[in-house]
């Protein structure tokens, strides 16, 4: 059994949550340090064997001597994707999957109010107007096919969405694995094939993939030259996933209908950007409504992954090679 004797902890746990974290670490010693605590953590690191983090990882964690194994406790590891950290020997872990259902939910917010010009209708209510142009021509999702990108925690919770609303639902994965509940088809670079037999069959293509050097620009001006005239785009991945400059000619020239973005290349969007006047773009400020209890759902992942690393079995949410990002 490898063997953990100290832990270093800068997400900030209280009460129940600090009790099941030094649970699960027992009878390792478990030091909790605020994470702008500069020296106690240079002093903590000499010593850890894990460490569980508030934010990504730095210089200071793959300097660290005994260090192991470094936990992130947020999805996306893209900040500390790099090469430094497999030629290090580190394992590097996520908390994704802890807030997949409403990241789903935040697609399908996207794809709704797209589908029935919900904009339109709130800025006619504002004016006390009945109705809007062209309301009779809006369909809703019902019998429409959605293409999803990234199969893992969202993209799998999304496809049951999609499915209870009578969608036809598409996948495209980079692993060869059987399809996830709900979804019809699905696409897989490990056997050959692309993303574009569902960007020309899907009328919302959602994005849901981790950005890595192989994803960063998977959306440029080749896909939106192939993707179904009069679709959608709803991108709950990362920013850079999407070409910005190609997004925006897709929506002047109208062969993208209209967008659903939480994410962007730059963040906050500064207030010149483009994208916040293009037409028919909906935007939110990379930020989705919280699960019940999120941290203890971070504490599930911990709790299986500290049982995984010491029986010597794979970890969940595991950085992997192919994860590497070196273009941000």
């Amino acid at each position: 059994m490898p063997d953990i004797v100290s832990v270093l902890a800068t997400v900030p746990y209280q009460g129940e949550h600090l009790a099941r974290l030094r649970a699960a670490f027992a009878p390792a010693d478990v030091t909790l340090l605020r994470r702008d605590d500069t020296a106690g953590i240079a002093a903590a690191l000499e010593t850890a064997d894990v460490a569980v983090l508030a934010g990504d990882l730095d210089e200071r964690h793959l300097r660290a001597p005994r260090l192991k194994w470094v936990h992130c406790d947020h999805a996306g590891l893209n900040k500390s994707a790099r090469p430094e950290v497999f030629e290090r020997g580190l394992l590097v872990t996520s908390s994704a999957g802890r807030s997949s259902p409403v990241l789903a939910e935040h697609a399908m917010l996207f794809m709704l109010a797209l589908a029935f010009n919900f904009t339109g209708f709130l800025d006619a209510q504002r004016h006390h107007q009945w109705g809007i142009p062209e309301q009779d021509e809006l369909r809703g999702l019902y019998g429409r096919t959605v293409g999803i990108a990234g199969l893992g925690n969202t993209g799998s919770e999304l496809a049951v969405r999609a499915k209870a609303m009578g969608m036809r639902v598409l996948g495209y994965r980079r692993s060869d694995a059987p399809a996830p509940a709900g979804v019809d088809r699905v696409y897989s670079a490990a056997r050959g094939e692309t993303i574009e037999p569902l960007l020309r069959e899907s009328d919302f293509v959602v994005l849901a993939v981790p950005l890595s050097d192989s994803t960063h620009h998977m959306i440029g001006e080749r896909e939106f030259a192939l993707i179904k005239p009069g679709a959608y785009l709803v991108n709950m991945a990362r920013g850079p996933v999407v070409d910005e400059a190609a997004l925006l000619a897709a929506l002047h020239t109208g062969r993208l209908a209209g967008a659903g973005l939480d994410t962007f290349g730059r963040e906050p969007l500064p207030p010149e950007s483009p994208l916040w006047d293009a037409p028919n773009v909906l935007i939110t400020p990379h930020v989705t409504p919280q699960v019940p209890d999120r941290t203890g759902r971070s504490l599930d992942v911990i709790e299986e992954n500290v049982r995984r690393y010491r029986a010597r079995q794979p970890l969940l949410n595991l950085l992997r090679p192919e994860d590497v990002y070196t273009r941000g």
